[in-house]
């Protein structure tokens, strides 16, 4: 085990996840709190500060992350559980509710 630790190469800086989360804007944190994949908050953080430099909106923006994760969830062939409301405006068309 000694002999990996006297390696030569480097030691790549790694962030604390946690203090990379907690510095993301609050509406951010609580897009990834609710998301369906194990988001990393660099990813996210690009992602919502393209979002404002292109001058989006709030709402443009969380639209934005919810369609990148559709698209994710798509590509493997997964899909997003209906949201609650959804399943309940789904049971009161078939006359269900």
């Amino acid at each position: 085990m000694s002999r990996n630790m006297s390696s030569t190469l480097r030691r790549r800086f790694r962030p604390d996840p946690m203090r990379a989360f907690d510095s993301l804007p609050r509406p951010l944190r609580a897009w990834m709190a609710q998301a369906a994949l194990p988001w990393s908050p660099a990813s996210c953080h690009r992602l919502w500060q393209k979002a404002r430099s292109e001058g989006a909106s709030l709402d443009s923006i969380l639209e934005r992350l919810d369609q990148a994760e559709a698209r994710t969830l798509a590509r493997d062939g997964l899909a997003l559980p209906p949201s609650p409301l959804e399943s309940q405006r789904h049971r009161q068309s078939r006359g269900d509710a």
